[in-house]
């Protein structure tokens, strides 16, 4: 069974699912260790270049897997997979992926951007999908890990009482959940913006926001930031 670094092994614990396809599977462990584990029946890996195709089907060989070779969700039919990881891309090329076949996303979709998950968030808000989870990653470099499912036709209600604003761009979860970590990661970031010459529009936005959500911090730091979400978001 492959060993899976401590990313990988976050997305895994996230997956369930009776056919699971992995965008990008690379080598092929993430979906290897899911059967192993019964995670899931079937796997599909899907690849664009020639060499990772051929790593996954050495790695996948024996399995019930399908290798196949494309781009993003293309070799897959709809509705065919349960769920869906993309992994170790920028999120905007994530959401490329996302926007090229939308028949093709599943109900459930688990992504680990390595930046620019704020473009992940927008998309999904957009496009009728509900953030059930964002967790990061232990260690010096923390990545995200978002867990989508498709909606019920409402506003996703993990965004009721925030600043969506604040949130689509940190995380509703995090501001939920308030943990030190992520307030460290606030407060290092205005530093560094607020001595930083020559800002530009987006980063003047996101100075502001800082400065407003950790003003509302300090003026009331016992204060749960907000409350759980509604009752029906965990309905679904």
């Amino acid at each position: 069974m492959p060993r899976l670094d401590q990313r990988l092994k976050l997305v895994a614990r996230q997956i369930r699912a009776r056919c699971h396809a992995d965008i990008g599977s690379d080598h092929g462990h993430l979906l290897k260790a899911l059967l192993a584990a019964g995670r899931i029946e079937r796997g599909i890996a899907i690849e664009n270049k020639r060499q990772p195709w051929a790593n996954s089907q050495a790695t996948l060989r024996g399995l019930p897997a399908d290798v196949r070779f494309g781009e993003g969700l293309q070799p897959l039919r709809p509705g065919e997979a349960d769920s869906a990881s993309i992994c170790g891309m920028g999120g905007r090329s994530i959401e490329r992926i996302l926007g090229e076949a939308p028949e093709r996303i599943p109900e459930r979709l688990v992504l680990q951007p390595n930046k620019h998950a704020e473009q992940l968030r927008r998309w999904a808000f957009a496009a009728g999908y509900h953030l059930q989870e964002e967790l990061r990653t232990a260690g010096r470099r923390r990545f995200d890990v978002l867990v989508f499912v498709r909606g019920d036709g409402h506003p996703d209600p993990v965004y009721d009482s925030l600043d969506r604003e604040a949130a689509l761009v940190f995380g509703p979860w995090h501001l939920r959940r308030w943990e030190t970590w992520f307030v460290q990661q606030l407060q290092q970031q205005q530093r560094y913006l607020a001595t930083l010459g020559g800002r530009d529009a987006v980063a003047g936005q996101r100075l502001a926001i800082l400065d407003r959500l950790l003003a509302a911090r300090e003026k009331h730091p016992q204060k749960n930031f907000a409350q759980t979400p509604p009752r029906r978001y965990f309905e679904k």
